[in-house]
């Protein structure tokens, strides 16, 4: 009971460490002290230092002996191969979805647009962080749709790797105007069951996130 105390501890310090790093509380280069992190976190050293090797291996993060844990954070290099590699896996996702999508799912989905197109006529500061947060939604019911676990948990971690740029590009109203006008089109091909033309529309939804954040190789 102990051991799987500690590994359920070791696990939440590392989910936290992870989604910090990835949304940008930690920076490239900031230093991660145990003694800090423990405290803050309310924890002993040992799960923490258990989760930053974890991180490590991940690449999020450098362990220089004798002198500590550093952020390595995610480079443009990274950004474009995991934007590559999503937009044909969200391609299969939408056309495995075209086969399993439910009713709710759709009903779901077409929610989300509905509230994103709100959300994107409003004033403030909060906007970009509503249509953001919702762009996500989205994604996130399409990738239950696909009735794949693999599938989700991957697109998922990838999803939460690119969190900063994909806020940048979908908080830029123009480019957010036209990403819901690409989450209609592909759930509109779904609803059709045309699941080549809802892999294509999918794949090219991610390749315009690319081009819009100008990643390069």
């Amino acid at each position: 009971m102990e051991e799987y105390q500690d590994r359920s501890l070791r696990g939440r310090v590392f989910q936290k460490l992870r989604e910090d790093i990835l949304s940008g509380v930690y920076k490239e280069h900031d230093e991660l002290r145990e003694i800090t992190l423990g405290e803050t976190l309310g924890v002993s050293r040992t799960p923490v230092r258990e989760a930053l090797r974890q991180l490590e291996l991940e690449g999020l993060v450098t362990i220089v002996p004798n002198k500590g844990a550093y952020v390595t954070g995610i480079t443009q290099k990274d950004v474009h191969d995991i934007y590559k590699i999503r937009s044909m896996l969200e391609g299969l996702c939408a056309h495995w979805a075209t086969e399993h999508i439910t009713d709710r799912q759709i009903e779901e989905l077409e929610e989300i647009i509905l509230l994103s197109e709100f959300h994107l006529g409003k004033k403030g500061s909060e906007q970009a962080e509503q249509v953001s947060e919702l762009d996500g939604k989205f994604h996130k019911v399409l990738y239950e749709a696909s009735d794949s676990r693999i599938l989700e948990h991957v697109l998922s971690d990838f999803h939460k790797y690119v969190q900063m740029a994909r806020t940048m590009s979908v908080g830029a109203k123009e480019r957010a105007e036209k990403s819901i006008e690409e989450h209609r089109a592909i759930l509109e091909a779904i609803k059709l069951k045309d699941a080549d033309r809802a892999e294509r529309l999918a794949n090219a939804h991610i390749m315009k996130v690319m081009e819009n954040l100008h990643i390069e190789e």
